[in-house]
């Protein structure tokens, strides 16, 4: 009988040998790279933390004892070890998530997805236990990328001030986020893996140092190299000494036996403890270990004896962006890259391989990269910073008062805008086209197919005096929709074939193949439609509301939230001109969405051609039967 089905919680792991464990791990590796092979998911970065995973639910009591995991694509282990190994489903709608989840048990914490947060979350739980007087402990598992996450900084500076307030931190260090890790705490890490010896530093070294009982001093000083002069003499573990955090390490991240050992002592001391763990992303799979690119960090479904995909897709949207970046390279020495981490997954590896002098990948830092971006403007190129959607979010002060503020020409390319599906409520990018609404100056495209992703990615690196927003989906892109005719700045994608016609549809971005099935459902029921995609939807277009005014209602369609999105400012617009027409918003309801398809999902909030066209063909409806009764009305008055 195979170890792991014996395993239904953590404390089942207690009476394993540690030749079973040795055991138990290949198990896991085996049942991974079988399971995550037939449903896409995150294989690599769970590769990496098997060992770790074991050790972590092995020390620690949980989940009297809360492990947190940064990021959370990693804890496919963490789901194994505490009775979650019905993979058969994992990131479809019913099955796993592909992150911890609250619902699925009480072992997880953090569902949300957006790196460098779990340190934050760590030092508030180490506070209320105190303050609670708990006897638990708290594990935060941080990557060495996550951990140039300017929060996580944040997070350090606080959870050093509490020298008596026990909080185990675990860097795990494999080198990479998504790609390789970059930048100076890289380095440092690099400096600790290799360096021989790891004393803790001397009274006298410390004195040299010129230490302060000020804790954001020495974290100033860590971070900008300053009062280094005597780097060659101290052990490199002193970055995080400096900070007041004991440090352990560095471990090698596959051996249990050492990793408990760390673990415990860690446990322990009565303070904050970083335990540095040398690990391997996809470890034990050689197709994920000859991977340069990013070690089988996301894999969709593959040949589990190859690595291999199992089908080629077609062309998507973020090759398209790659593509066109390439050659906007080629024609225009002054268009550099910017990413936060993620060169492949943006569609930047190949801007990189052609021009790698001009492309920044500043770390999980959006704040930074935006910022940053603002400063390259300034100084006369135009930085074309490319992000998922959602992760966008984290940068929005830094693109309301850095880049618009000052008028920079910064492009911001969205990727995963919209509903993305699988990986659940934080990583849907469904909130950019409202909270940029509110930005002065910006402008922002939504583009319907591969051509207008090229076309209007060339129209947003023209302006040098302004942000522009282009966002796209996720996954293929579709065939192209050719436009009829143009109104304004706005393409025509279908005529009503009528003087009188009674809806404007607008169609926003991905959705427009939906919206002109719309349009055919309506004429079967004799409403004739106007189908326009503006574009650019923000500004809203001068057109609209003439265009608006020759129609008896306006229905939009966006893949963003109803709150504050296209509707609410095209709404807006009708209202400032006088232009007095029903209008019917369509888009995503303000709440999380679970995990599911792209198609379960709009199906689930109503977005789906067969919906809208009931709910607008009873909209006209309400709007005859108004019209009737003014009429009778009229008639009657004029008898009286």
């Amino acid at each position: 009988m195979p170890l792991l089905t014996r395993i239904r919680g953590p404390r089942d792991l207690d009476r394993l040998s540690q030749e079973e464990l040795t055991q138990l791990a290949q198990e896991i590796r085996t049942f991974l790279v079988d399971a995550v092979s037939k449903t896409g998911g995150h294989l690599g970065p769970n590769l990496g933390v098997v060992e770790l995973t074991i050790a972590l639910h092995r020390v620690f009591e949980s989940p009297k004892d809360k492990v947190l995991w940064d990021t959370g694509h990693q804890s496919y282990v963490h789901k194994l070890l505490t009775g979650r190994q019905d993979f058969s489903r994992l990131k479809m709608k019913g099955g796993l998530s592909g992150y911890p989840s609250q619902a699925e048990s009480e072992h997880d914490v953090i569902e949300n997805s957006h790196a460098s947060t779990v340190l934050g979350w760590a030092d508030g739980i180490a506070k209320a236990n105190q303050l609670l007087k708990r006897d638990s402990h708290v594990v935060a598992v941080i990557g060495d990328g996550a951990l140039t996450g300017g929060m996580a900084w944040e997070a350090l500076n606080n959870i050093a001030d509490a020298k008596d307030r026990p909080l185990v931190i675990v860097v795990n260090d494999n080198e990479r986020s998504y790609a390789p890790t970059i930048g100076g705490l890289a380095n440092h890490l690099a400096t600790l893996r290799t360096t021989d010896g790891y004393e803790r530093f001397l009274a006298r070294t410390k004195d040299l140092l010129e230490r302060t009982p000020v804790v954001g001093r020495p974290l100033y000083d860590t971070l900008h190299g300053a009062k280094k002069g005597l780097k060659d003499f101290i052990a490199p573990q002193g970055m995080f000494e400096d900070l007041g955090l004991k440090y352990v390490g560095p471990i090698d991240g596959h051996d249990i036996e050492a990793l408990e050992s760390a673990l415990a002592r860690a446990k322990r001391f009565n303070g904050p403890v970083i335990v540095h763990c040398l690990t391997e992303k996809g470890r034990g799979y050689q197709p994920a270990l000859q991977d340069e690119a990013d070690r089988f960090h996301a894999v969709g479904k593959i040949h589990p004896d190859t690595g291999l995909p199992i089908a080629t897709a077609g062309a998507d949207w973020t090759s398209v962006f790659g593509d066109e970046m390439v050659k906007l390279g080629e024609e225009r020495e002054d268009i550099v890259a910017i990413t936060a981490a993620m060169l492949q997954p943006v569609g930047l590896d190949r801007f990189a391989k052609r021009f790698p002098d001009r492309v920044y990948d500043v770390g999980i830092a959006e704040q930074h990269g935006a910022v940053s971006a603002a400063g390259l403007a300034h100084a006369g190129v135009h930085p074309v910073f490319a992000v998922y959607a959602t992760f966008l979010n984290r940068a929005f002060d830094q693109v309301l008062m850095d880049v618009a503020l000052h008028k920079c020409g910064v492009t911001f390319v969205l990727d995963r805008a919209g509903v993305t599906g699988t990986d659940g409520p934080s990583h849907n990018g469904m909130w950019d086209m409202s909270i940029l609404q509110v930005v002065p100056g910006l402008r922002l495209a939504a583009p319907r197919d591969a051509d207008q992703v090229r076309a209007q990615l060339r129209e947003a690196v023209e302006v040098d005096d302004a942000p522009t927003v282009v966002r796209f989906s996720k996954g293929a892109v579709g065939p192209a929709v050719p436009a009829v005719g143009r109104v304004g700045g706005m393409d025509v994608l279908r005529e009503p074939g009528t003087d009188t016609p009674d809806v404007l549809l607008v169609s926003v971005g991905a959705l427009a193949p939906m919206c002109l099935e719309v349009a055919e459902l309506l004429d079967k029921q004799g409403i004739s439609t106007t189908v326009v995609d503006p574009r650019w939807v923000k500004p809203v277009d001068e057109a609209m509301a003439p265009l608006a005014e020759k129609h008896r209602v306006v229905v939009t369609v966006e893949d963003n939230s109803r709150v504050g999105g296209v509707g609410c400012a095209i709404a807006q617009a009708l209202r400032d001109t006088g232009v007095d027409v029903p209008l019917r918003d369509f888009g995503i309801p303000p709440r999380f969405l679970d995990h599911a398809s792209r198609a379960e999902v709009l199906a689930e909030i109503g977005l789906t051609a067969p919906d809208i066209a009931r709910q607008v063909t009873g909209l006209v409806a309400k709007l005859d039967g108004r019209y009737e009764r003014s009429a009778v009305g009229s008639v009657e008055a004029a008898r009286d």
